[in-house]
Formats: structure tokens, C-alpha cells, sequence
């Protein structure tokens, strides 16, 4: 019997004064890359922050490496996140005032794992960062902080790593060079990569698609 890195089942929520969204049923296996592709306003932001346990449903259940999120109290479910997945988000988000090399630091204590330099170097090496471990983010430029995203998201090798839009407003040889990269970290970090977008130059990528309407 498999065990998948997501499955989802009946899921809807409801926003202020609004109507409820209803999404399809989710069910991704371990290394099949999946896309969910939708226009502006169909729901893809949400779906990801319910995934990712950041949003609470209206109704149904998710679960993530089998783990049923409504079952986790928000401090269990704040530790579930650090050690089981990733987030790239549309900005990078690292704290300002520390650097590189203490950001990604950071996301290791936050899972309750030990302090792992060398692994930290290898994947900043990978990523062409290791030379900028001491720069502080308004340092680096965007390419660099998009890089530095990916760094801080697959350090602690996570089951499912979400990407959020992350070739928005870029040309399509920078749309494929991430793509390579996010494909490649993930594979790496033996992550099953997720991506919520309206990109439809690289729906030809993935071969497990959910498309929102």
C-alpha cells in the first residue's frame, strides 16, 4: 500500500463574506512533480497555504507523509511544517538582519535538527551562493534571493517542497533555468516538488497536472 507525500480529500474554505471554493481531490506520490495550474482568483494561493497547513479548511482533510493535519495541535503542526516542508514563495522573505548563512541556520533549529554547516555549504555550493554565506539579503540581487529561497527551503530535505509562481513575470530562458533548478534541488533533496502557477509556458514539464477553474 503507498503512502503518499499528499492526499487530500473533499476540500473546501470559505473566505469572509464570500462564497466558499471547492477543490478537486489531491493525491501525489513520492517524486511525481505535479503542477496546479489556474488562472488569477481560482483558489491556487489558498489551496497552497492549506497544504502547507498555513490555512484551515472549511471542510475535508489533508494529509502530508500520511500525516492527517487537522489531528496537530499549532505548535505540533509548526514543527510538522519545519521538518516536512518547503516553501518558496513569489518573494523570498529571509530575514533582514541576519545573514545568508544564518538564515538558512535558522530554517535547521526551527525543524529541531542540528546545525549542519557542510550540508549548508553544499547546497549554497550547488546553487552558485556559497561565496555570499556572510551577505545580508538587501545584498544580494534578485536571482540571488530567489536562490537563496531554494537554499533556506530544501536544507532540511523535506517531503513535499511547495513552490509558489516562481517563474512570474520572468522571460522564458529565466522560466527554464529555474524550472531546471527547482526540478534538480528537489531530486537532490529527494523532494516531491509542488507548483502553484498560471504559467502555462511549462505545463508541458510535469506529467501530473490539477487544473482550477
Amino acid at each position: 500500500m503507498s503512502n503518499p507525500i499528499v492526499s487530500t480529500e473533499q476540500l473546501s474554505f470559505r473566505y469572509i463574506n464570500a462564497n466558499s471554493i471547492e477543490f478537486p481531490d489531491i493525491h501525489i506520490e513520492k517524486g511525481e512533480h505535479t503542477l496546479l495550474l489556474g488562472d488569477s482568483g481560482t483558489g491556487k494561493t489558498t489551496l497552497l497555504n492549506i497544504l502547507g497547513g498555513l490555512s484551515k479548511t472549511e471542510t475535508g482533510h489533508v494529509k502530508i507523509n500520511g500525516q492527517d493535519l487537522s489531528l496537530l495541535s499549532n505548535s505540533k503542526l509548526d514543527q510538522f511544517r519545519s521538518q516536512y516542508i518547503g516553501f518558496i514563495f513569489q518573494e523570498a522573505h529571509m530575514l533582514k538582519n541576519l545573514t545568508l548563512m544564518e538564515n538558512i541556520k535558522l530554517a535547521q533549529s526551527l525543524a529541531g535538527k542540528k546545525i549542519d554547516i557542510n550540508a549548508i555549504h553544499a547546497v549554497l555550493t550547488q546553487l552558485q551562493l556559497d561565496h555570499k554565506t556572510a551577505a545580508y539579503p538587501n545584498e544580494l540581487s534578485r536571482g540571488q534571493l530567489q536562490r537563496a529561497a531554494i537554499a533556506r527551503s530544501v536544507i532540511n530535505k523535506p517531503a513535499l517542497l511547495i513552490a509558489d509562481e516562481p517563474t512570474a513575470a520572468l522571460d522564458d530562458n529565466n522560466t527554464n533555468r529555474v524550472l531546471e533548478l527547482l526540478l534538480h534541488m528537489a531530486d537532490t533533496a529527494g523532494s516531491t516538488l509542488l507548483i502553484t502557477t498560471h504559467d502555462k509556458r511549462i505545463k508541458d514539464r510535469f506529467s501530473k497536472m490539477y487544473l482550477l477553474t
